[in-house]
C-alpha cells in the first residue's frame, strides 16, 4: 500500500500515475484524508477555509478523478466522510460543509460512474478514537460520548469494517449510500 499527501496535487498525480505505470488499475479507491479544525463564524479565516475545502473537497475530487481513469468496470470508490455533514455542530461549520460536499459529490459520481458498474459511496463516521480525538480535551470527548446512545466512540477497525464492506461484493447493489458508522449518535 502507498500512501500520497493528497493536499499536494503534483504528488497526486505522481502517484496515481505510477500506480498506472506498476499495476495498469485501481479497482477500489479509499479517501480518508481530511481536517477538522474549530472555527466559529466570527473567526473563519480564509486560510481555514482554503485549507478545509482544499483537503476534504478538492484533494479528494482530483483523487478520485485520477483513480477512475484506470479504473476498471466494477470499481469502487469509498470516501470517509462524517456525520457533521448532517449535524449541525458549532464551531465546525467549515468541515461540515466539505463534508456534506463530500456526500453530494458521491450522488452525483455514483450518477456519472453508473455505465461502468463503479459504485460510489460514503463512510460518515461519528466521533472515533483516533489521533484526531485524542488531540482535542477531555471534555470534549466526555461531551461527545454523552450524545453517543452506544456510549462510547467508535474504533477505527469498525469505521475500516463499514469502508470494507462499502468497498467489497457484499455491497455489489449499493451506490450512492452513506452508512452512519457513529453509534446512533445522529441518527435517534
Amino acid at each position: 500500500m502507498r500512501r500520497v499527501d493528497a493536499a499536494d496535487l503534483t504528488a497526486l498525480a505522481a502517484f496515481f500515475e505510477a500506480v498506472r505505470r506498476e499495476a495498469g488499475r485501481v479497482d477500489v479507491l479509499a479517501v480518508n484524508a481530511g481536517i477538522s479544525e474549530f472555527a466559529t463564524l466570527d473567526g473563519v479565516s480564509e486560510d481555514h477555509f482554503d485549507r478545509s475545502f482544499d483537503l476534504n473537497v478538492r484533494a479528494l475530487l482530483f483523487a478520485a478523478a485520477a483513480a477512475t481513469a484506470i479504473m476498471p468496470d466494477g470499481g469502487a470508490i469509498v470516501l470517509v466522510g462524517s456525520i457533521a455533514a448532517a449535524i449541525g455542530t458549532e464551531g465546525y461549520g467549515v468541515y461540515g460543509a466539505t463534508k456534506a460536499a463530500m456526500r453530494s459529490l458521491a450522488r452525483t459520481w455514483a450518477n456519472e460512474l453508473a455505465p461502468r458498474a463503479i459504485r460510489v459511496n460514503v463512510v460518515a463516521p461519528g466521533p472515533t478514537d483516533t489521533a484526531m480525538m485524542a488531540a482535542t480535551s477531555d471534555a470534549v470527548r466526555v461531551t461527545l460520548t454523552k450524545l453517543i446512545p452506544l456510549g462510547r466512540m467508535a474504533r477505527a477497525d469498525e469505521v475500516a469494517a463499514a469502508a470494507l464492506f462499502l468497498a467489497g461484493d457484499q455491497s455489489s447493489f449499493i451506490t450512492g449510500a452513506e452508512l452512519p458508522v457513529d453509534g446512533g449518535m445522529a441518527q435517534v
